[in-house]
This record gives structure tokens, sequence and C-alpha cells, in this order.
């Protein structure tokens, strides 16, 4: 009888340490199973938070996309990847796409089917002529100008001109574009026709006006910068005639000396 009991109490020792074991193996299963739901993550980096991809209105990025152009960010016949756009940018995909067709509109990028969108290059003939259509109107906006400069109009182009001169000398090549194209904004807001301010604004985005060839050496950095005094000059004594002049050399870089004057040759009676 004591063989008996002895034998039950062990088998059932054995059937408790199996349903034990049982237990153990099944509260693995259950934590293998649940760390193969935990997400993995991307090693890629920080994924860009869709609220910042949509503060930027497609309007402001278009702005932001023709500045960097003309600046030489991107150089001309460069392709531009729309993935690096959304990044540099921190837009979506399709405000990137929208402004990429505005740009083209505006030629300053051209679409080629199947390829994507590269920055436009132009000839030598093209920016020729956009140079003389440049002179055209800004000379044309000139007497606008002089009628409606002021003291506060002089002070401000004074500051700005002075900023340019400084920057020549310790900024950067990108900040030097910057502040001649701040210039330029603040000379334009004197035309009381926006709609010719419009055009030329428009022009200098598609001409060659990036720092690489427009300011080929130093010295034409230096010599734009005295003719943005001389621009002044003419203003405060509301010369129109001088005033068209330098617009003239300035847009085509031909140096004053190389400008003839605007006014008609007078021919001698007899």
């Amino acid at each position: 009888m004591a063989i008996l009991i002895w034998e039950n109490f062990r088998r059932g020792s054995c059937r408790e340490i199996k349903l034990q074991a049982m237990r153990i193996e099944a509260d693995n299963f259950s934590g293998r199973m649940m760390s193969y739901e935990k997400p993995i993550r991307c090693k890629r980096g920080p994924p860009v938070p869709m609220s910042a991809k949509t503060k930027r209105s497609p309007e402001s990025l278009v702005d932001l996309m023709a500045r960097d152009i003309q600046a030489g960010v991107f150089t001309p016949g460069s392709w531009l990847k729309q993935i690096d756009l959304e990044n540099r940018y921190g837009a979506t995909r399709m405000d990137v796409r929208r402004a990429l067709d505005q740009l083209a509109l505006k030629r300053l990028v051209r679409h080629v089917p199947n390829r994507g969108y590269h920055v436009h290059a132009l000839d030598d003939r093209q920016a020729d002529e956009i140079r003389d259509v440049r002179v055209i109107l800004e000379t044309a906006a000139a007497e606008s100008m002089v009628e409606n400069v002021g003291p506060a109009d002089l002070e401000d182009l004074r500051r700005l001109a002075a900023r340019f001169d400084e920057l020549t000398l310790t900024g950067t090549i990108l900040e030097q574009y910057e502040a001649n194209i701040a210039f330029h904004v603040r000379l334009l807001k004197l035309c009381s026709n926006q709609e010719l301010v419009n055009i030329v604004m428009e022009l200098r985005g598609r001409g060659p006006s990036a720092p690489a060839t427009q300011w080929k050496t130093r010295a034409r950095i230096e010599q734009s910068g005295r003719e943005h005094l001389l621009m002044i000059e003419a203003l405060a004594a509301h010369d129109t005639a001088a005033l068209r002049r330098v617009l003239t050399a300035h847009i085509r870089q031909t140096g004053l000396e190389g400008v003839a004057s605007t006014q008609p040759p007078k021919h001698k009676s007899g």
C-alpha cells in the first residue's frame, strides 16, 4: 500500500511539473509573438512632419525657388530632382510639382517629358535681347522715378547701396546678390506704373542675373556699387537723362564710357 501511495504521489508530481513547463513555454511563446508586433523603425533619419510640409504657400515656394535659381544655387542646365526640392524647402510633392510648372511658364526652368525639369540656360542672343528690353523699360521708368523720389527714398537707397558696398568686402556672393536685389526693388518702387515694374521684375528673373554670370570679376562688382551711387545722385539732382545713362550702363555692364547719351543728337543749323 505504501508503495502504491508513493507511486501515485510521484506520478502526480510529474504531471504538475509537466503542466508548469507547458505554462512557461506558452508564456515564452507569447513574449516572442509580442516582440514581432513591435514596429520596425526606419534608420533613414527622422521624417519631416506633415505640418512642416504644409506651412509654405505655393506662391512663396515659387518665389524661393526662383530666387535660388537667380542666385546661382541651381546652375544653368542642372537637373532638379523633386525629392531633393521637397527636402530643401520642406514642401509636399504636389507643391513642388506646381512650383516647377510655374517656373516653366516663367521660362526659368524647362520641362523635358519623361526626364524631368532642368534650369533653363540662356544663349548669348537671348541674354542680349533681354538686356535690350530691360534698357527700354527701365529707362522709360526713369522719369516717373525722378518725379516721385523724396528725401526718405534717397535715405533708403543710400543705406541699401552702402550695404551692398560693405558686402563686396565682407560678404558671400549670395549675400551680395541679395543686397543688389534689395537695392533695385527699392529703386523700382519709385515708379508709379506698377505693370511696368512687374514686367521689369519678371525680365530680371529671366535674365543672366546669377552672380556667376553677372559679376565675373571683383572689378565688375565694385563698378556695380559705384553705379548704384550714381543712380542716387541722378535722383537727388532730378536729372532724368543722367539716370537713364547710368541705368543703361548698369544693365548692359558696359561702363558709362561705353554708353551714348540717351538724348537725340543736336544738328547744327545752316
